[in-house]
């Protein structure tokens, strides 16, 4: 299959570390803001009634996945970087988007889960 990319072309070793020196710069960043917003979620919390213990449960698992897919798509900009070619950056990026995909489904049932425990849970409204 041919390329459009001219044969012996690589992407210089100082735009890679420049873009991997950004990618980690955004995440640190990334994970300050999850840090503050989670400390924020733990100071509203409220007493222990079932709507709230949903509540604060549905809300960790938000910050949980967030952070989740937050690292995945920082991994894949930092795989992406690294990628000595466009085959390879296309292969990332396919791997990339089948695990995202497969962790999406587990992320969506893990919640279906959850609102159904809550909706069975006594003194919730049906």
């Amino acid at each position: 299959m041919a390329t459009n990319q001219p044969p012996g072309y690589e992407i210089p070793t100082e735009m890679r570390d420049f873009a991997e020196k950004s990618v980690e710069q955004a995440r640190k960043a990334v994970d300050g803001f999850i840090n503050a917003a989670q400390k924020t979620a733990d100071t509203f919390e409220g007493s222990a009634t079932t709507v709230q213990t949903s509540a604060r449960d549905a809300a960790r698992k938000t910050f949980t996945y967030a952070e989740q897919n937050l690292h995945a798509a920082f991994d894949l900009a930092q795989r992406m970087v690294r990628a000595k070619d466009m085959q390879e950056a296309m292969q990332i990026q396919a791997e990339f988007a089948r695990t995202q995909f497969e962790a999406m489904q587990a992320q969506m049932k893990e919640f279906g889960s959850l609102a159904q425990s809550a909706m069975k849970q006594p003194g919730s409204k049906k």
